[in-house]
């Protein structure tokens, strides 16, 4: 740390004076700055144009000025180093391949939808964008591997409200805090889970469920307890006063089989997974999770059609960078992110997935997160599911 006061400003050294740190201006007598020597020669220039037109406030800073125009000229002092700071961080990130972690394995929706924007995020940033699929846990062990990545935006993780709002909740200890040890960059879509039963079911939309719930035994399937596949029984069960009866299953293709086979009256699924399967009449959808039609299946009615207005679950998807990334690289990923969103080819590939495209800032993803935590809170409570 160097220090700037009345005695100190023949100390600095204008050309040590680099932007890598944190800019705080703490009083009219402190500067937190750091030096830049050993960077790479684009890095010193950064650092050195960010400078270049504080050369005058330097000189006048303790000249006799009176006291407000000093603290006006240390105020334009660290603004302009902090904009130095961003230069030099914009020079530093995509200095080397950026690693998109997906904590599922291959093959799932996360991981298809980060294959599809990682590949248009690598032509538009002339880097390579790897895709490491790092699965368990629940999710838990690719989301902890992101935590102890450098917070330089060459790591991201690829994460959904499954596995980043529900854990919280579901584990009764977690490695890391889903909040405190993440920056959210930016949302990438929302997936619609949907009702499914056999072709032959007797439940042909949600008030037949209902009634049926109520005078009769039903049973759901799930991939397992705490899945998103079976707190949607209980939020359901909760809003229409039903005793469906849960049936985990270690997975979600059991359940289907289970479900296909007759052993199960009902799952709630992801409706990319049973897209083929409700084309080709195999299945027949009831009602959509989310609080509006799906774009690619808009003759599904939702259950909030039904009278419950309140029902809305549609999970989104992300990306997130470890805690204390520079806000400037958030930034521009974020930026870059959204141009990749509106792409017509990227936009087709998603529908393809079940998936709607969904841009956000930051901010607003952080006030998502937050809601959603609170959210699977109270759901998980109720459900009783509890991993050690």
């Amino acid at each position: 740390m160097l220090h700037i006061g009345r005695q100190g400003l023949g100390q600095i050294d204008p050309v040590q004076l680099g932007a890598q740190g944190t800019c705080n201006l703490a009083n009219d007598h402190f500067l937190i700055v750091s030096r830049a020597l050993g960077k790479p020669p684009s890095i010193l220039s950064a650092a050195r144009q960010a400078l270049a037109g504080l050369h005058v406030i330097l000189d006048r800073l303790f000249t006799g000025v009176d006291m407000l125009n000093r603290r006006l000229n240390l105020l334009a002092l660290a603004l302009g180093l902090c904009m130095g700071q961003s230069a030099v961080l914009a020079q530093e990130f995509l200095s080397k391949p950026v690693r998109i972690v997906v904590p599922q394995t291959p093959g799932g929706a996360s991981d298809a939808l980060a294959r599809i924007v990682g590949q248009k995020l690598s032509e538009k940033w002339g880097q390579s964008v790897v895709i490491e699929n790092r699965a368990g846990a629940g999710g838990n062990v690719g989301m902890e591997h992101v935590t102890q990545a450098a917070a330089d935006g060459h790591t991201l993780l690829m994460s959904y409200a499954g596995s980043h709002a529900i854990n919280a909740a579901l584990y009764k200890k977690l490695p890391f805090d889903p909040e405190k040890d993440f920056e959210p960059v930016a949302t990438l879509a929302t997936l619609p889970f949907v009702l499914v039963v056999r072709p032959e079911s007797p439940i042909k939309g949600v008030k037949d469920l209902v009634e049926l719930g109520k005078k009769s035994k039903l049973t759901f399937g799930s991939a397992g307890n705490g899945s998103v596949n079976h707190l949607l029984g209980v939020m359901f069960n909760a809003a229409a006063s039903t005793q469906m009866e849960h049936i985990p299953y270690r997975g979600a293709a059991p359940a289907m089989q289970d479900l296909m086979g007759g052993q199960i009256n009902m799952v709630f699924t992801s409706l990319p997974s049973v897209s083929g399967a409700i084309k080709s009449g195999t299945l027949r959808p009831v009602a959509v999770t989310s609080a509006a039609r799906s774009g690619n299946f808009p003759n599904i009615p939702t259950i909030a059609e039904a009278g419950f207005k309140e029902f809305d679950v549609s999970p989104w998807f992300g990306l997130f960078a470890p805690a204390k990334t520079p806000a400037a690289v958030i930034r521009r990923i974020n930026q870059d992110v959204q141009e990749v969103l509106k792409n017509k080819d990227v936009i087709e590939r998603f529908n393809a997935q079940g998936a709607d495209v969904l841009i956000t800032q930051p901010a607003e993803f952080a006030g998502m997160l937050k809601k959603d935590l609170a959210k699977w809170a109270v759901v998980v409570k109720a459900s009783g599911a509890q991993i050690d």
